[in-house]
């Protein structure tokens, strides 16, 4: 195993993976992830794999719309199957309140160029018929919401960073950090000691 890295990414989760992919994509290259298990071992590998775009945040809206565009062309790029399914995303209303809460969330995706629909009762029966329509009074869809398979998506995403130079090794348990000027400079692992510039924590 490597003794120095640039960037080292603790977590072989979907969050290190991603990281690590974004980071070779923009260039960086002196890359390593270390996870002490099996990628995807940890919190993804039971996450449930729901991708809502809509969020009161623009910042958060723009991360999530950018993952349905990454989903959608990360298996032809890595040859590895995500899972990903653009199915839509039904929200319903049974109160006056929940349905005012949806209007104005209409409003919002609109200005965040999201596209979003509101529904009558029999619209929203429609897209789910197995459903009770009792007490539901209106609902909305979004079209390009979604869900992916999480363990997927994390090795497809490792396969794109390893693709562009970032090295990632199993097996390898961060017991330390090793500090200078209060500054972390290194980690202790079970294999060895890493010097490393920068330090991404995204284990669990």
């Amino acid at each position: 195993m490597q003794d120095r890295a640039q960037v080292l990414i603790i977590g072989g989760g979907i969050v290190g993976c991603s990281t690590a992919y974004h980071l070779a994509k923009s260039g960086c290259r002196d890359v390593l992830l270390v996870e002490k298990g099996e990628l995807t071992s940890g919190s993804t590998w039971h996450a449930a794999g729901l991708v809502g775009q809509l969020r009161s945040s623009r910042n958060v809206t723009r991360m999530l719309k950018h993952s349905v565009e990454l989903y959608e062309s990360l298996e032809a790029e890595t040859g590895q199957a995500t899972g990903w399914k653009q199915v839509g995303g039904l929200r319903l209303a049974c109160s006056e309140e929940r349905m005012q809460e949806l209007r104005k969330g209409a409003t919002t995706a609109r200005s965040f160029g999201l596209e979003m629909h509101m529904l009558s009762p029999q619209e929203a029966l429609d897209l789910f018929p197995i459903m009770s329509p009792k007490d539901i009074i209106g609902g909305a869809f979004l079209p390009t919401d979604g869900y992916a398979d999480p363990s997927s998506v994390t090795r497809a995403l490792a396969k794109g960073a390893r693709d562009g130079g970032v090295t990632i090794e199993r097996g390898v348990r961060v017991e330390e950090f090793l500090l200078k000027d209060r500054r972390v400079t290194g980690v202790r692992t079970n294999q060895g000691d890493i010097e490393v510039e920068t330090v991404l924590l995204a284990a669990g």
